[in-house]
């Protein structure tokens, strides 16, 4: 049964730690869920994106509960 899963880009502490972008994502699984969120991560970190500085990547259930998180610092 799908599920809906939250996708959060979280901008750097220098500009505040604010969420530059928010994705739902409607899939079977989370490690789907999870993936999205890595590709979005690693596209938003490369020399040629324009835009805010990107620091890290979560992604939250239906209800708002942190599922998995990554940060540059990981």
């Amino acid at each position: 049964m799908p599920e809906i899963y939250h996708i959060e880009i979280i901008g750097a502490e220098a500009q505040g730690s604010t969420i530059l972008q928010r994705l739902s994502v409607r899939t079977n699984s989370f490690e789907a869920a999870k993936e999205r969120a890595l590709r979005l991560f690693r596209r938003a970190r490369v020399p040629q994106s324009r835009g805010s500085d990107v620091e890290a990547v979560r992604v939250l259930n239906g209800a708002g509960y942190e599922l998995f998180s990554l940060s540059v610092r990981d």
